[in-house]
């Protein structure tokens, strides 16, 4: 008899936890595993301002999925586009561009999320992401390439351009990525005798009346107070009307010029979701508290991408797309998983939040742990205790635990890689959200594999 093929997608917090308890849950030759993945490593995504301003090389938040003791999960080097249910088949495009087709009798979607846009004049052409490495590596070249020609160059306006930053999104990345990396040109430009440092101007604007409105008012009002006095302009019930290589323009008139926009206003589940026709909530798709997806055989969904209710609140609340239950959901829809293969029970996911931490450089930080109000040092000491704590592997606590250190005692380096260094990228050029098929698209391709043709 054929062993059940479980077929993952998608290797973030959910997706690497499931395969993780899946490998050491299932007994060797129980079920065949295959996880889908662009890349061969966990992305540790909050960490992602400190990659962008120096503090963490790339290498320490990208975690290796080959280093598990049991490891005998097939890794398919691609991404999905698409999942046909009725034939139980997921089509995937390798990185060499090669559709292939994976059949599967339980899917698991973590495909995650990708950075929510509106239809704003010239921003998916002249903004940035903080969603992924290759994100974050060119937002710090591109960066630290704006101090370089500024310091460079003798005409006032284009001093002026290149000095000014604009993050949009008030939430945990926009505001990380805003506090880190000016925290960055800040100490950069001591090493540029002709800025004046009080050219050096970064905005953080969003359009919600609060800062970090999750963390309360007391934090909130404690966050803005220290980006504030820091010399970052935060302007709140504000966003972009326009997008231009040269200025923004914002939605209260304002005209800055500007050529750095860095784009974090919220994120939206993977257009996977959409390529099979299936209830969703919000753009995510409407799961049981097991993490089954109704009326859909061997389909389960959880992240980013799935609104797993929120059983501790009640009320028809869904979970948040954090890492914090994305990875215990993870861990139990493996133990489903294999109740199933089993025929055993399924448990529905229940976990009360445990609080949030958000780090803004230095000694600056908010959190909020077991509902603990925390702010400055002690807070700084709780996000990189929980971050360094959540990090998989041994390898990675002792990196990132030695780029901290190496950073507070030497201080930053102010290098550029060249990466993407003469050919301005895109918004959607990281993410590529343009691959993904329609339900009519994913039909007529597992179709050719009946036909033949």
């Amino acid at each position: 008899m054929a062993r059940p093929r479980i077929l993952v997608v998608g290797a973030g917090f959910a997706g690497v936890e499931c395969v993780r308890r899946l490998e050491r849950g299932l007994i060797p030759g129980e079920a065949q595993i295959a996880l889908v993945a662009p890349f061969s490593y966990q992305l540790y995504l909050p960490l992602l301002p400190q990659v962008a301003a120096g503090v963490l090389t790339p290498q320490s938040v990208a975690i290796s999925l080959r280093r598990s003791r049991k490891h005998r999960t097939r890794i398919v080097p691609g991404g999905a586009i698409g999942v046909d249910p009725k034939a139980k088949i997921c089509v995937i495009r390798k990185i060499t561009d090669e559709i292939v087709y994976e059949p599967y009798d339980y899917i698991v979607l973590s495909a995650g999320s990708v950075t929510r846009t509106f239809d704003i004049p010239g921003l998916l052409d002249n903004a940035r992401g903080m969603k992924t490495l290759a994100e974050a590596a060119y937002v710090r070249d591109h960066v630290i390439a704006q101090l370089d020609l500024a310091d460079a160059s003798h005409d006032e306006n284009e001093r002026a351009s290149r000095l000014q930053f604009v993050v949009v999104g008030g939430g945990y990345a926009g505001t990380e990525t805003a506090a880190c990396l000016q925290r960055l040109t800040t100490s950069a430009v001591q090493q540029y005798p002709r800025i004046d440092p009080k050219l050096i101007k970064w905005h953080l604007i969003d359009i919600a009346p609060k800062l970090m409105p999750e963390l309360g008012d007391k934090l909130g009002r404690s966050a803005l107070q220290m980006l504030r006095a820091r010399g970052i302009e935060v302007s709140l019930g504000v966003s972009i009307a326009e997008a231009a290589p040269e200025k923004v323009t914002f939605t209260d008139g304002r005209v800055l010029p500007c050529r750095t926009l860095i784009w974090t206003a919220g994120v939206a589940a993977s257009p996977l979701v959409s390529t099979f026709d299936a209830e969703t909530v919000r753009g995510r798709l409407a799961v049981t508290p097991e993490m089954s997806l109704p009326g859909f055989d061997g389909v389960f969904a959880l992240g980013d991408c799935a609104a797993v209710p929120d059983l501790s609140k009640g009320d028809g609340a869904v979970c948040p797309p954090t890492a914090q239950h994305a990875m215990r959901q993870g861990r139990r829809l493996a133990d489903n998983l294999i109740a199933t293969l089993r025929n055993q029970p399924l448990k529905p996911y229940v976990h009360k939040d445990l609080g949030l931490v958000v780090d803004l450089g230095g000694k600056d930080a908010v959190s909020k742990p077991l509902g603990i109000e925390l702010h400055g040092i002690p807070a700084q000491a709780v996000a990189r205790g929980y971050h360094w704590s959540a990090l998989r592997t041994n390898v990675a606590k002792a990196r990132v635990a030695t780029n901290w250190i190496l950073n507070a005692v030497a201080g930053d380096d102010f290098v550029r890689t060249g990466f993407l260094s003469r050919q301005p990228a895109k918004l959607r050029d990281f993410e590529h959200t343009d691959a993904y098929l329609t339900p009519e698209q994913v039909r007529e391709h597992t179709a050719s594999l009946h036909t033949g043709t």
